[in-house]
């Protein structure tokens, strides 16, 4: 998926205004969209060519240069559009998850994180246990503003698979930019490296560079200065 992290989810309120730089930096390190970590094999499975087409289509119709950036309704058009053939063989076979999953995938693509969501969830209702579709609902839910449901769903999906490395990836960045949370996203990566030693190096570095950087935040949090207080105690 696109850099959505800082176009959809704006940072925590409770991360200081000093961190900005570094919470830009962290949308930059996972440009390639939440969940990116071992993301191509687990595609094959819930997104097939059609779907990867359909998807990346509707994106570049998106982004297309208009005079102007696209607004969510023309986007949406889009989506429609794009999604209209799939939407008519789904009359017929509601329930297969290949049609759902591309139909998701296109207003996913375009921004669309209601439709998404319906569509993965219709997707999910056919085959419960599948962690990367789970996946990918969460991160719909996410980027449509439901931060607590994103997270109950990733939690879900680690109960069925606790190892799966794009849950615990997503998870940690859930936590640390969604709910504020440093710790948390440290815990979940930290458990990602320890039940994931075949993770390739150069994607094992991502998450220890991001936990340093994490660590940093932490360390000059702690070191800013006290307010004083009215009577000039510290």
């Amino acid at each position: 998926m696109t850099n959505e992290l800082s176009a959809a989810v704006p940072a925590a309120p409770t991360l200081r205004a000093t961190h900005v730089y570094f919470m830009a930096a962290l949308c930059l390190v996972v440009g390639l969209g939440m969940g990116y970590l071992m993301r191509g094999s687990q595609l094959d499975v819930i997104s097939p060519q059609g779907s990867a087409h359909a998807a990346t289509t509707a994106a570049a119709a998106a982004a297309k240069p208009m005079g102007h950036r696209p607004s969510l309704e023309q986007m949406k058009q889009m989506a429609d559009t794009q999604a209209a053939p799939l939407l008519a063989k789904l009359k017929s076979n509601p329930n297969d998850s290949t049609l759902l999953l591309q139909v998701a995938a296109i207003y996913y693509s375009t921004h669309q994180f209601k439709e998404a969501t319906g569509y993965y969830n219709r997707a999910l209702d056919t085959d419960p246990k599948n962690v990367a579709i789970r996946t990918k609902l969460a991160s719909s839910l996410y980027f449509g503003g439901d931060i607590d449901g994103a997270i109950a769903q990733l939690n879900q999906a680690l109960t069925n698979d606790p190892k799966d490395a794009n849950a615990q990836f997503d998870l940690g960045v859930m936590k640390l930019q969604g709910k504020g949370d440093p710790k948390g996203a440290l815990v979940a990566w930290q458990r990602l490296l320890k039940t994931n030693p075949q993770l390739s190096p150069d994607r094992k570095a991502t998450v220890l560079k991001l936990m340093a950087d994490v660590m940093t935040m932490m360390g000059d949090q702690h070191g800013i200065e006290k307010p004083r207080s009215n009577d000039g105690n510290e």
